[in-house]
């Protein structure tokens, strides 16, 4: 394990912003991780973790300890007749991890397929797509408490997982590592194609009958014809999480916008897509400077080229400002931002 100073992390996040940190290591075993929380005080330190860099963007040069974390590895540690148990460290690419649970036609993880990122990001913010979750599958995670170097086991429930959330990213932010993550996956796959995309992308392939590697396959040609790559176009994803309203505003909102979408999500809350609200404002395909919102998907900001993390960032502040103006809405960022 060796500690770089001034490094630049333009080739460690997806937007491709040209930022400095003071301190940089990479991580690749457990045991280098806890010598580093303890030896090297890591919990004192202004430290950023990150595997992927693809939900990040950053605004300025870091002066801290950038952590890349690289751990690997893929293993089946249990099975009975209807379910395998499999553990995937957490620097593995998660749609690596997707692709291996599909290939043995283990089900739970094919509608997640090309999500970008690395897996220990995803019970972080509980990463989800055309009707699935993580927490849907998930076990059980092990992960460093940065102050002490133990390794800490958090079940399902104590993870906290809620709609793009967990208790990564409230009370213990900052406060572990996550080092691996144990999926529950089914040998008796039960399709979920509820989203029209999936089942529009079948019927045109005349599959009438799909197998969870035709589900992936569906979802892998979907997120590529909207979401650019971000070797091509510097890109986080989705930038910001679909806004969740009450019953009462939605359809106050849909007097005046009779085609705005809204899905139900418990008794009283609509969910909107963010993607939606952007696109009505006039923000899909609008180019300002060295970035803008794609053109084929309003909710991705990219990065044209030579692009600063502040110009992303406020265009990013624009568009929440424009839709609450239009909307009454407030859409929160699902990216990180430093």
């Amino acid at each position: 394990m060796v500690i770089y100073q001034n490094i630049s992390l333009k080739p460690y996040n997806t937007f491709g912003i040209d930022v400095n940190a003071s301190h940089f290591v990479r991580v690749n075993t457990v045991e280098e991780l806890q010598v580093l929380c303890t030896a090297f005080n890591l919990s004192e330190r202004n430290k950023l973790v990150f595997g992927g860099g693809s939900n990040l963007l950053l605004t300025k040069d870091f002066d801290g300890m950038a952590v890349k974390i690289d751990l690997k590895g893929i293993d089946k540690i249990k099975e009975d007749e209807e379910h395998v148990w499999i553990k995937a460290m957490s620097g593995e690419v998660w749609h690596h991890l997707v692709l291996y649970s599909v290939e043995h036609n283990w089900g739970g993880l094919e509608n997640l397929s090309l999500i970008p990122g690395c897996v220990g990001a995803a019970p972080m913010q509980n990463i989800g797509a055309y009707g699935v979750e993580i927490k849907d599958t998930f076990e059980e995670l092990f992960a460093i408490e940065i102050e002490s170097g133990k390794l800490v086991k958090f079940t399902n429930a104590e993870c906290k997982f809620g709609y793009r959330e967990s208790v990564f990213k409230n009370e213990e932010k900052n406060k572990f590592i996550i080092v691996s993550v144990t999926f529950k996956l089914t040998k008796n796959p039960k399709i979920n194609i509820s989203y029209g995309a999936i089942q529009e992308t079948l019927n045109k392939k005349g599959i009438t009958q799909p197998s969870i590697k035709d589900v992936s396959d569906a979802v892998i040609e979907i997120r590529k014809s909207k979401l650019p790559d971000p070797k091509d176009l510097g890109n986080s994803g989705s930038f910001f999480k679909n806004p969740e309203i009450e019953l009462s505003l939605y359809e106050s909102l849909k007097v005046n916008h009779p085609t705005m979408p809204g899905y139900p999500v418990g008794s009283n809350k609509i969910k909107v897509p963010a993607g939606w609200l952007i696109e009505q404002c006039g923000f899909k395909g609008k180019r300002i400077g060295n970035t803008g919102s794609h053109k084929d998907q309003a909710l991705v900001l990219v990065n044209y080229g030579g692009a600063t993390g502040n110009e992303i960032y406020q265009l990013a502040l624009t568009i929440q400002e424009t839709v609450k103006e239009k909307f009454g809405i407030q859409i929160t960022p699902e990216v990180n931002i430093l």
